[in-house]
């Protein structure tokens, strides 16, 4: 009931349209019981052989309704007006929501899933909005005014034609309580059924190379048939409940029949009286059945609800409100004091990692894989929040910045380089929206991608494709690195902005970053030596530690981890004759 409520709290927002609809609904509704009546008259008068008032007997229905279906193009207008805008309301709600949670709570979740609950749960709970709160009025005031008109014609018969209320109340209840767990497993298998079906489509190059099309259409099978046979459980359910709803809605007009006709024969009641209270009957088992019907639709929206909710009721990372009149000034001194960091408790990450970046310095971090230097510039942007110690910037402490400040501030290159499926304009302007043309261009020939974007039959307005797909990977890290110089950042982070591409690219790459890192304060993250070896500090990383630090040849000279990792070419030596010599 907590999550329908919850739903029901968007219905304030637009209080004119939720009353307009009302008010056409109960005037609509006021309408149904007028061709009762006036059969009831017709019939009547045929039998006492009067005809005169046939001719506006007859306009009287047709203006009934005219009437009634005129009030009910008004309220569906309002109502899809409504509709629209709720549903607008909540999926903006839902996804603003989501920019603001923390990076570690993706990390958990399938990228299918969240686009279930933010494209079909929250449709399923605009549906019981807008079509349970209209469709439930109308039906609820149509009992309601029918049964009082029942009333009026006859007490007796109208308490036979509800004989069958209190049955059709108990499977209501006994559907209610039993339907959520049906209806989870089913939204648990749709969001199964997409999270397969996204990573499938992403990885379509690795299935192909593979030769696993046969093995994934057989994963995708199985997953759809969960949901099937999720689906048809609920059906199965809605099979046996909507029927024996519907046959007890039809006792209660059987009961009206044979009494009502035994009331003819004795005198009680007129044919046409009898002709009415049948079609009041119908008038009154007519929304009962609507209300089976939104019984179904409640439930399923209220299990979307809860998914749609669990993502709104999830804590949004602390100081992560982005305020756009925020400004600050950064120099790019950057310490770390004794910071030790874990993803959980059992497996610790960052031990006492100390360091300091004074501003305009190069910083290296070298180790094996997992050896923690992507965590540590994880911490840096906040992406995830250090346990112990302390992290500075020019002296304050890093959470005492907005989360949107400090991230204006700096730039991120990484070695996958991320492009949306837009232009190349609008991928550049990521970094700075007022970019001018020649601004845009100049960032193109320092990060020397103005010749390839030049030879693009479309220049800056190509489209790229999802992920940068139509360029190679040396192109989609320029871009990149275009991208970080229009944003101008004081500080800069490059995670092996130079890897998995030949040596000619690197050339370009590598003449590019160093254009880059010029009066910025940098930490990179790499496994070839021309990259590191020139850097101010290099801090040589082992399970979460740091143990060497200093300057290249102090390093080499060391013979202690760094040197280890250059003879063993984990620190790659391209086109660096000089430091072949000087190793030999």
């Amino acid at each position: 009931m907590k999550t329908v409520l919850r739903v029901f709290a968007y219905v304030r927002r637009y209080p004119w349209m939720a009353t307009g609809m009302l008010g056409f609904a109960v005037l609509g509704t006021l309408l149904v019981v007028v061709f009762p009546k006036v059969t009831q008259v017709i019939i009547d008068d045929v039998r006492l052989g009067r005809g005169d008032r046939l001719p506006w007997l007859a306009l009287a229905a047709a203006g009934s309704f005219f009437l009634r279906d005129l009030f009910n193009a008004f309220r569906i207008v309002l109502n899809n007006t409504f509709e629209q805008r709720v549903i607008f309301d909540l999926r903006s709600d839902l996804y603003a929501h989501i920019q603001q949670l923390p990076l570690n709570w993706f990390d958990n979740r399938a990228t299918g899933d969240i686009m279930t609950r933010l494209l079909e749960d929250v449709t399923a709970v605009e549906r019981v909005l807008i079509d349970g709160i209209e469709q439930g009025v109308i039906a609820l005031l149509q009992i309601a005014i029918v049964t009082v008109v029942l009333f009026h014609y006859h007490t007796q018969l109208a308490w036979l034609a509800l004989a069958p209320l209190p049955l059709l109340i108990g499977g209501a209840l006994a559907y209610t309580l039993s339907a959520p767990g049906r209806y989870r497993v089913q939204r648990k298998a749709s969001s199964s059924m997409n999270s397969l079906l996204h990573d499938n489509l992403a990885g379509i190059r690795q299935i192909k190379t593979y030769v696993r099309e046969r093995e994934e259409h057989a994963r995708f099978n199985g997953v759809s048939d969960q949901l099937r046979n999720a689906t048809l459980t609920v059906m199965r359910v809605w099979a046996v409940y909507n029927p024996a709803m519907n046959f007890l809605g039809a006792c209660g007009a059987v009961l009206v029949i044979a009494y009502g006709g035994r009331a003819v024969l004795a005198g009680e009641i007129g044919i046409g009286d009898l002709v009415a209270l049948l079609w009041l009957v119908g008038l009154l088992y007519e929304p009962i059945g609507k209300l089976h019907s939104l019984n179904q639709l409640l439930q399923a929206g209220r299990t979307a609800g809860e998914r749609v909710f669990e993502i709104l009721d999830t804590p949004a990372e602390p100081g992560g409100d982005v305020r756009d009149d925020e400004a600050v000034d950064i120099r790019g001194e950057v310490a770390f004091q004794d910071v030790s960091f874990a993803y959980t408790e059992e497996v610790p990450v960052l031990n006492h990692i100390s360091l300091h970046a004074r501003p305009g310095e190069t910083i290296a971090l070298v180790g094996t894989t997992g050896a923690g230097k992507s965590t540590l510039v994880n911490l840096l942007t906040r992406f995830y929040e250090f346990d112990t110690g302390e992290i500075l910037i020019d002296g304050q402490p890093l959470r005492d910045f907005s989360k949107s400040a400090l991230r204006t501030a700096i730039g991120l290159v990484t070695q996958e380089s991320f492009l949306f499926n837009g232009s190349i304009r609008d991928n550049l302007r990521l970094g700075n929206p007022d970019a001018t043309e020649a601004e845009l261009w100049d960032a193109l020939e320092a990060a020397n991608a103005r010749a390839f974007t030049e030879r693009l039959p479309e220049g800056l307005e190509t489209v790229v494709g999802e992920r940068g797909v139509k360029l190679s990977v040396g192109e989609k890290q320029r871009v990149s690195i275009a991208r970080a110089l229009l944003k101008d950042p004081p500080i800069l982070i490059l995670d092996e902005a130079t890897a998995s591409v030949d040596t000619q690219t690197e050339r370009l790459i590598q003449q590019a970053l160093d254009r880059l890192m010029t009066q910025r304060t940098s930490f990179v993250i790499a496994h070839r030596l021309s990259t590191v070896r020139h850097a101010d500090q290099i801090l040589v990383m082992e399970r979460g530690r740091i143990v060497e630090r200093g300057r290249h040849d102090e390093l080499l000279a060391l013979g202690g981890v760094y040197a280890r990792l250059c003879e063993s070419s984990f620190l790659q030596q391209r086109e660096e004759p000089e430091f072949a010599a000087s190793a030999a």
